[in-house]
Order: C-alpha cells, then structure tokens, then sequence
C-alpha cells in the first residue's frame, strides 16, 4: 500500500492561515458595522406646530348617554 506524502502539509497550513486571516479583515473592513445614535439636546427650542399640544377627547356615536 502506498504512503500518503504528508511534507508539504506543514507549508501548505502556514501559508494558508495568513491568507485567510487577511481575506477576513479586508472583508470586515468593507462592513457597515452599528452607529450609536446621538446624544439629544435638551437645550433645543420646542417648534411651533399648528396644533395644540394638549390631547383632546374623542366622542364616538355609541358613547353618547343613551336618551329615552
């Protein structure tokens, strides 16, 4: 039975770390990663809106007393 040639495995697995390990940066480089979103500022103006800042009570048909 013939022998299996095992010399060249220890350069093959060296070269091949290095090489992976930079396709792996350069892949992680290219990554949109997470952005905190950013402190807000309590010193800001409030805006002027067309509407009132207060809630109003909605008054729906069946929520009317009943009259008899």
């Amino acid at each position: 039975m013939p022998q299996l040639d095992t010399s060249t495995w220890f350069t093959t697995i060296m070269t091949t770390l290095p090489t992976l390990y930079l396709i792996m940066q350069l892949k992680l480089l290219n990554m949109n990663h997470y952005q905190p979103p950013l402190a807000k500022n309590s010193n800001l103006q409030p805006r002027n809106t067309h509407w009132q800042p207060k809630w109003t009570k909605t008054c729906l048909p069946l929520s009317q007393p009943q009259q008899s």
